[in-house]
């Protein structure tokens, strides 16, 4: 017996531990504009997904999507997608698009009922992948021309610039801590709510833009922060200096044992990994993976 609903303040259960971010994120996600967050409950235990429009309403996001551990293999998890799509389609029937990210290689099916539209390195969440860890060090390093700490209003320009959307951006998607949205007006309002920290290689024609999510606990020990950096662009040594000026723009206010994702294009991947082990003064956990965005029209999604 598999009751769906609207989640309530109520639903939430902490069946995760690690670096699981929902415990720092379903209470606010059940107050969120344009956010919706499903349930399926089976004996008082719980499956998850959320759906959030983006686009000017015309694309729904997919994310969060969890199941408690003993009831995997129940059948509940392609009954709740189904229940969310159905929902959708009935309730907002402007949406056309579906797009999700994962952190795993798509299967041939999953590929033949969506479109990849970009890639980057980042992490295996079930195994602490492509994560660096760092106790609170100084790390400064000089830069001739220095990265640059943009304005809320100069990176909204910026991002939605034709440089950025076409030379910088993979799949010209912004995608922020697993979260893909088009550079267009209608989502400025969902990355202003996200308290992003912005910083660029140069302020002006920048070869590397990155953005930074605030730090929240996470259980992984009792002084874990967590947070997440994306950057785009294809310069190693402007990627490298963007990156410690991302810790660097943290680490005055911190203190603690911090872990971050990095997200990056696939072909800078190792030359920063080389990096940091050498000069970055950070530790590494021991995979990564692709992280992929995927879309289809809502009409043919069905459960990956």
């Amino acid at each position: 017996d598999v009751g769906y609903s609207l989640a309530e303040e109520q639903d939430f259960q902490d069946d995760y531990s690690g670096l699981d971010y929902m415990a720092a994120t379903f209470h606010r996600w059940l107050q969120e504009p344009g956010r919706l967050v499903f349930i399926a409950k089976m004996n008082s235990r719980v499956a998850l997904e959320s759906a959030l429009l983006v686009d000017g309403g015309h694309t729904v996001v997919f994310q969060g999507f969890r199941v408690a551990p003993d009831l995997r293999g129940s059948g509940i998890a392609g009954g709740l997608q189904e229940h969310v799509t159905n929902y959708i389609r009935r309730h907002y029937p402007e949406v056309s698009v579906v797009r999700r990210s994962r952190g795993d290689q798509p299967s041939a099916e999953s590929l033949a009922k969506y479109r990849l539209i970009a890639k980057e390195v980042g992490p295996r969440r079930q195994t602490l992948g492509s994560t660096f860890t760092l106790q609170h060090k100084d790390l400064t390093q000089s830069s001739p021309h220095g990265p640059v700490i943009l304005t809320q209003p100069q990176a909204e320009t910026l991002i939605l610039s034709n440089h950025v959307v076409y030379d910088l951006l993979p799949g010209k998607t912004i995608i922020n801590n697993w979260e893909p949205l088009k550079p267009m007006e209608a989502n400025l309002e969902v990355l202003r709510r996200r308290g992003l920290t912005w910083i660029v290689d140069h302020e002006v024609d920048p070869s590397v833009v990155s953005l930074s999510t605030p730090p929240y606990a996470v259980p992984y020990r009792h002084d874990a922060l967590h947070f997440n950096i994306n950057i785009f662009g294809h310069s190693l040594i402007s990627v490298c200096t963007v990156f410690l000026a991302q810790l660097e723009a943290l680490l005055p206010s911190l203190r603690g044992y911090l872990i971050v994702y990095t997200h990056v294009d696939p072909q800078i991947w190792p030359g920063l990994r080389q990096f940091c082990q050498n000069k970055a003064n950070v530790s590494f956990f021991k995979a990564y993976c692709e992280d992929v965005v995927l879309e289809s029209d809502l009409r043919c999604t069905s459960a990956l």
